[in-house]
């Protein structure tokens, strides 16, 4: 396999593989530009992943077999879609360009970590992440970051829900992260509050879509509120079967949006996909922490959207309704769009990130044969 150019490499357990999953079609994109090859530390992950792509699975447990394994594919560039502390051993082969490009667009605090020091390149969605990156970040070199959009959102999806007379609202909190400063969650505080209060909005269909880490989650408030919430869902649907009121607990969330009027989330990548994709449609953004400045400050979405905290989501019902019937924030969205994702229209994130790949395997190919300015390497 030493054709490769592109490694794709993941080092988390099977309940993180959703962080690759999304990257899964857009690395087959590549690959007919550049072969790629996806390269796994976790056989269980492994067996996850592999059923879902046509791109070669491989798996390297230890350091020497990872070492060994690159020394076979002699590969250009390496795509890291997390900051796992296993990726640090992938770094040390200095022998290829290593590149960041995560596994969503969103405010969360662990979105310009120091991690993005270690590698050559980091991709960005737009505006919006070179000034968390800079602002965020001590002495941090922006040349490393590179502009690609969020080439996800270029892909078309197959709806998952089915359609309805009904307006759509979807409820799609995120999960309560690794550390609390990084705990952007509703369901334990705010959760079963806002499926009811969804729920009581006249001729409403509500969806309840949770972050994959929220359906298997052993933090016990977590875990408690997420199963109250669809005890809550599924007795609204045997009360009025004709409402169409559901949970979906797997599957592609970029899927279910097509069919949603509006949506209330979490600060995550959830809420940028939904500016992104449908900027028309209102978004309610919660805020578990109660301090709307720094919310304000931290989260510029939040900006252009309804934000619901402990004190006012007993409001929701008529707040919602009201969005529904009267969108007061559609301008301001458009205009928040442009600040997250630049100008970029569906097929342009696509382009970018393919043309940004390329430039670096042949800036890797450059440097390795000794031919390269310092304006390059900078």
């Amino acid at each position: 396999m030493n054709d490769v150019h592109v490694i794709a490499y993941f080092a988390g357990d099977p309940t993180r593989t959703y962080q690759l999953a999304q990257w899964l079609e857009v690395l087959e994109i590549l690959h007919d530009v550049h072969p790629v090859a996806v390269v796994l530390r976790d056989a269980a992950s492994a067996a996850v992943v592999e059923p879902r792509t046509h791109l070669p699975v491989l798996t390297a447990a230890t350091f020497p077999e990872l070492t060994e394994l690159y020394a076979d594919l002699d590969a250009k560039v390496v795509l890291y879609c997390n900051n796992s502390v296993l990726n640090f051993e992938s770094l040390v082969d200095g022998r290829r360009l290593h590149v960041h490009v995560n596994h969503g667009e969103s405010d969360k605090q662990s979105m310009a970590s120091n991690n993005a020091k270690a590698y050559d390149r980091v991709f960005v969605a737009g505006g919006a992440a070179v000034e968390r990156y800079l602002t965020g970040l001590l002495d941090f070199d922006a040349h490393r970051l590179v502009r690609v959009g969020r080439p996800q959102l270029d892909l078309p999806r197959t709806p998952l829900l089915a359609p309805s007379d009904r307006r759509t609202v979807l409820y799609a909190p995120t999960w309560e992260g690794d550390a609390d400063y990084n705990d952007y969650t509703s369901v334990d505080t705010l959760g079963t509050a806002i499926v009811r209060a969804i729920l009581a909005v006249p001729d409403v269909r509500l969806v309840y879509k949770p972050h994959p880490k929220v359906t298997t989650s052993t933090t016990p408030a977590i875990a408690a509120a997420h199963h109250e919430i669809r005890r809550i869902v599924d007795d609204a649907a045997r009360v009025d079967p004709a409402a169409g009121h559901a949970q979906v607990l797997e599957g592609d969330i970029l899927a279910v949006m097509p069919g949603c009027d509006a949506m209330v989330t979490d600060v995550s990548s959830v809420g940028l996909d939904w500016l992104y994709l449908h900027t028309d449609k209102p978004i309610f953004l919660t805020d578990r922490h109660g301090d709307a400045e720094v919310l304000r400050q931290e989260v510029p979405i939040s900006r252009c959207a309804d934000v619901v905290d402990e004190s006012d989501v007993a409001a929701l019902t008529s707040l919602l309704a009201d969005r529904l019937a009267h969108d007061e924030h559609h301008l301001a969205r458009v205009a928040m769009r442009h600040h997250y994702f630049d100008d970029l229209h569906v097929g342009d994130s696509t382009a970018r990130f393919l043309e940004a790949v390329t430039e670096l395997v042949e800036l890797r190919d450059r440097l390795v044969a000794g031919g390269v300015s310092d304006t390059e390497i900078a």
